[in-house]
């Protein structure tokens, strides 16, 4: 089976495409382009794919599976509760939670705990047994142009000019090679989210009595309002592996400028939360990491298509969060397999310009990634615009509702109910308010 290396391989610098960054978009396009038989090389900066990229912890594998033998990927649990509290400061909490008896039935709604360092690895090698080279500890510094057109990248390695008629650039959030040739513009900050995370290391046994598991269940848990991150627009999140939690805070830089805690305090005061502080007490901190989250939506991508490259996953854009739906990983995998194809079409037909590569901007707006990014772009705007309502006011209103509504004393439960209700419809500036509110977040669910 070929290896990947960190040593130059013997090559005369000639390949048909090559893949800046060896995570999900950049292994799905080398893996789809090495199975139509292109010469392929991905060049990855870190000692091995996986340790360069951060996540929550949930990988979605519908194209993946299709891709590869998934059942021999390194995972840790399926997805078989989501969870979704508001959590105030004063220490409220309100959870809604879902256990759908098919998601416990293959393929448990394709969405799996995995750790990146393991599961990038094994991606890439899937990609390397399809025939394409997997070259580490390798930095593109920029891209080569010939007559205008790129035609292969500069490294950071002796001799380091490498050629082909195709760039796949998969570099991630952090697009510095793109943004450096001019194919990108540094993302805005209002379009940027800030992550900070742990990985705690527990017994298996106590990860599983504490969140009521079994065998490979997994929970994922999400939380909303100001008792998650403040005054900001995000919220935080835990993930169950096999013997460890993903515990971890998202939330926007515009707010975290604004914040004087750094994004470390912003996540212990989340672990140290009523609701929460039960659920990641003890253990051992085995990994921490800090990375930023394209979340501008439609308007903030670049063009994907140029003459002799394309861009794809995060450095593309391609995130979604609207606070129910917090997706990357899919469509980064799916974004590398559009890209893939497009590649190998364009290199077959002889011409590599973006006029022969735009295929794959036009199967990618075709595909659910667009059509879902195109529904969901307005959330984060709308949600800065209704910042205190949506995680300071309506998490304290429904604590104090539920607070009403359930009172025992000696007054009727109609007087209860009408108190709960004022408060919820106060908090939402009447029922005019009300149905205005209900009416600008009506496409969370049609």
């Amino acid at each position: 089976m070929p290896q990947p290396t960190s040593e130059t391989p013997n090559y005369d610098g000639e390949f048909d495409a090559i893949v800046v960054g060896a995570g999900l978009a950049g292994s799905a396009a080398a893996l789809t382009m090495a199975e139509e038989g292109l010469d392929v090389i991905m060049l990855e900066r870190g000692n091995s794919p996986g340790t360069k990229n951060v996540f929550g912890g949930i990988m979605f594998t519908p194209r993946i599976r299709e891709l590869t033998d998934f059942e021999d990927a390194p995972k840790e649990r399926f997805v078989a509760e989501k969870t979704f509290s508001m959590l105030s400061e004063e220490g409220d909490a309100t959870e809604v939670s879902m256990q759908p008896a098919a998601w416990k039935e293959q393929p448990h709604n394709d969405s799996w705990m995995v750790l990146r360092g393991d599961f990038d690895e094994w991606f890439a090698e899937q990609a390397v047994e399809a025939g394409a080279t997997l070259l580490t500890e390798t930095t593109v510094t920029d891209l080569v142009r010939e007559d205008g057109t790129i035609a292969g990248v500069e490294t950071d390695r002796p001799d380091g000019r490498l050629h082909a008629p195709t760039v796949v650039l998969a570099e991630g959030a952090n697009s510095l090679v793109s943004e450096g040739a001019g194919l990108a513009k540094p993302q805005e900050r209002k379009d940027i989210a800030v992550s900070a995370k742990e990985v705690r290391k527990y017994d298996r046994e106590t990860i599983e009595d504490r969140f009521h598991l079994t065998d490979e269940e997994g929970a994922a848990m999400h939380y909303f309002g100001d008792g998650a991150v403040g005054d900001a627009v995000g919220g935080g999140f835990i993930y169950t592996n096999k013997r460890t939690l993903a515990i971890g805070v998202v939330y926007s830089i515009e707010d975290a400028v604004h914040d004087e805690r750094t994004p470390d305090d912003v996540l212990d005061d989340f672990k140290s939360h009523p609701a929460v502080a039960p659920l990641v007490k003890g253990g051992r901190m085995v990994e921490y990491s800090a990375h930023a989250i394209p979340e501008g939506g439609p308007d903030a991508m670049p063009d994907l298509v140029h003459d002799g490259a394309v861009i794809t996953g995060d450095a593309a854009g391609l995130v979604l969060n609207n606070g129910l739906h917090l997706e990357g990983t899919n469509m980064a995998v799916e974004s590398g397999y559009h890209a893939g194809k497009a590649v190998a079409d364009a290199v077959a037909s002889g011409r590599t310009d973006a006029a022969a590569l735009a295929d794959y901007e036009d199967d990618l707006t075709d595909s659910w990634v667009m059509d879902n990014l195109n529904h969901y772009g307005w959330f984060l705007d709308a949600a800065a615009e209704d910042k205190e309502f949506l995680f300071d006011d309506l998490p304290r209103a429904i604590a104090d509702a539920e607070t009403d509504y359930f009172r025992m004393n000696d007054e009727p439960k109609t007087r209860h109910t009408k108190s709960a209700r004022k408060r919820l419809v106060g908090a939402m500036g009447g029922y005019l308010g009300a149905a205005k509110k209900a009416w600008k977040y009506r496409k969370m669910f049609i």
